[in-house]
């Protein structure tokens, strides 16, 4: 009974380090930090957008025209458009933007690729050394560009990300509770560049980096600005958020579809633990924010499972074993009244927070052995857009 006792409290140790203390003290320490001061505020170097896309015409019409407002000279952008495939009107609306940008190109795939090969082929395709990459819903405020790549002038810097803002919140679905998960990402993230130069990876939606520190992501790979992220760190360069980059994307309001998505999103993490777990042992600022921010989220699922097994079995030990044993079981009976109350137009708000927590660790479970099962293909249906 010792072991598990001892077990049972390191796992509830362990969760509590990574989402409470760990984001409150990166994010309070990070105030006494300066952010890098190494920028360009003229002069902007040549970059190269990239876009992967598949069957995107509800949003590639108005992301380009975001891109049509930027501060960013044209005549310093050349815009790659990778079309996987499409099926619908996406690369007919691309094409008819093709007079309005200086060094633009679409390259159509016939069959499908998946966007970890378009990707690599369209980094293959950039002049330039800063490559901006972007999805086909995210936009684009005026000044995102000039903000992402005014820190390139550090020849430190190997990749920038944006901040990442929501839009189409409703109270019917998760999209709330996701917004403000990710929102309390944001900061983490901006924390750790601020003082290690070691963001936990950037949200994928619209980052830039070094072309010089890319290299080819592994085709079965779902998860790729994580590795990229940890590949850049790797080679010794700084990975940081710009807060002053904003970038605005819908977020997903329904449970199932972004429930599957997380345990995709899991599987891609596990595939990244395998190739950089060396990082956990180099003892310095990105191993802890590795260890801390990553690693015990990805790997609690399973402590948390066996605080709610063994803390069953500690039950007549002492009462606290009882409560902890009814606060992990509690959520799973949650999602009855949670069900019921959706469907006659009542919302708890503060009910779809525990439940957001508790379908997440239960994707990175089933992602663990969706993980061990092998990933074969990268190729996926993206979310649905504007929902």
């Amino acid at each position: 009974m010792l072991i598990i006792e001892i077990i049972l409290w390191l796992g509830i140790g362990l969760m509590i380090h990574s989402y409470v203390i760990y984001p409150k003290m990166v994010q309070y320490f990070a105030r006494f930090r300066k952010t890098n001061e190494l920028t360009y505020s003229d002069d902007f170097p040549h970059i190269s957008i990239i876009i992967p896309a598949h069957n995107e015409e509800k949003v590639i019409r108005q992301k380009l025209e975001t891109l049509l407002q930027t501060n960013f000279e044209f005549d310093h952008i050349q815009l790659l458009i990778g079309a996987d495939n499409c099926q619908d009107e996406t690369c007919d609306i691309i094409r008819s933007y093709e007079s309005k940008f200086p060094d633009m190109k679409l390259i159509e795939f016939k069959e499908r690729q998946g966007k970890i090969n378009i990707v690599n082929a369209l980094v293959q395709e950039a002049k330039h050394e800063i490559i901006v990459m972007t999805d086909a819903n995210v936009l684009f405020e005026a000044k995102t560009l000039s903000e992402l790549v005014k820190h390139f002038k550090n020849p430190k810097i190997g990749l920038v990300d944006s901040r990442m803002e929501h839009f189409g919140l409703k109270e019917t679905g998760i999209s709330l509770v996701e917004n403000g998960y990710i929102s309390n990402e944001v900061q983490t993230k901006y924390a750790e560049g601020k003082i290690w130069g070691a963001m936990m990876g950037p949200f994928g939606g619209c980052f830039a980096f070094r072309k010089a520190c890319f290299e080819p992501i592994p085709s079965h790979f779902l998860v790729d600005d994580f590795y990229l992220n940890m590949l850049i760190l790797q080679k010794g360069y700084l990975c940081i958020n710009e807060q002053n980059a904003r970038v605005y994307e819908d977020v997903s309001n329904e449970s199932w579809v972004e429930f599957k998505r997380k345990i995709r999103i899991s599987a891609g993490n596990f595939q990244n633990l395998r190739q950089f777990w060396p990082m956990l042992l180099r003892f310095d600022g990105i191993s802890y924010a590795f260890f801390s921010h990553k690693f015990l989220r990805w790997i609690l699922p399973f402590f948390m499972l066996f605080i709610w097994v063994g803390s069953s079995f500690l039950i007549h030990e002492h009462s606290v074993y009882s409560i902890i044993n009814a606060l992990f079981t509690l959520p799973l009976a949650l999602f009855i009244p949670d069900y019921l109350g959706k469907k006659i137009g009542v919302h708890f708000k503060w009910l779809r927070y525990i439940l957001h927590f508790t379908s997440m660790n239960i994707a990175l479970f089933l992602g663990f052995f969706k993980f061990l099962g092998g990933v074969k293909s990268s190729i996926w249906e993206p979310t649905k857009r504007l929902q």
